[in-house]
């Protein structure tokens, strides 16, 4: 029976991590190790100043196992080799459902895509699904179709050394069509709103909204999703720019 290793960044009490051990059960042996709280834009953060801490918990998928980490998501795929899973090597990775997208610029803040490229150091499958709805309740029903259709292909056939998929899913869409395209170029603005406390003190929030750099592209995971379609790309560990000059 294949391993498939599960992780988010929502926590293992979020409805989409639970969501999707129900969808990956009928694939082989599930088992889930998530944060114990939410620990979003965590990306490839490592607790380094903490000892880590598992536990047990009740799974919500008869015949799956979920267990809470006190760690960051990357903590969680890498302490679940030496624990949970006793060495053994999963056959894939598979992270989410994120509630929020993790479309575009968003992979390199996602704790959830964190896990993902976690397992992809280990030359693991591995694919991470996100919905673009923040709700707690959200809807994930959509993702179900392509779920069917990618899991049994990566078990088959996995992927290249060093590629991992990023899946985004609109949120409020049945039968959800797929495009494969690229990430797009954008950027976060205005990210911090300024406060005073009751004492004159200055405080930030994080805030601010994504700018689409490319607007006019058709070809791009933010255009899919705007489009109404579910958004793939492969994305790479590797980000050394092809382009840059061999000699400086």
């Amino acid at each position: 029976m294949k391993l498939i290793l599960v992780s988010n960044d929502d926590g293992y009490m979020a409805k989409g991590v639970r969501e999707l051990m129900a969808m990956l059960a009928p694939y082989g042996e599930v088992i889930a190790v998530c944060p114990d709280k939410g620990r979003s834009g965590q990306s490839m953060a490592l607790t380094f100043d903490a000892p880590l801490r598992i536990k047990e918990e009740k799974s919500p998928v008869p015949g799956t196992k979920l267990y809470s980490c006190s760690g960051t998501p990357v903590d969680c795929v890498k302490i679940s080799y030496y624990s949970v899973l006793n060495g053994r090597k999963p056959d894939l990775v598979v992270a989410g459902i994120n509630h929020g997208s993790n479309a575009s610029v968003n992979v390199l803040y996602s704790g959830t895509m964190g896990a993902v490229q976690e397992g992809c150091t280990w030359g693991i499958p591995s694919i991470g699904f996100s919905l673009t709805s923040h709700d707690p309740d959200a809807d994930f029903s959509a993702i179900k179709p392509i779920v069917d259709v990618l899991i049994p292909e990566l078990l088959e056939r996995g992927l290249p050394q060093g590629t991992f998929i990023n899946v985004n899913v609109p949120a409020g869409f049945a039968d959800v069509p797929i495009s494969v395209c690229r990430e797009c170029k954008a950027h976060w603005s205005e990210e911090y709103k300024e406060y005073t406390d009751p004492f004159g003190g200055k405080f930030y929030m994080l805030a601010g909204h994504m700018v689409n750099d490319e607007p006019e592209s058709t070809d791009t995971d933010l255009y899919a999703l705007s489009q109404g379609h579910a958004s793939l790309v492969f994305e790479a560990l590797d980000r050394t720019d092809p382009s840059a000059p061999k000699v400086i």
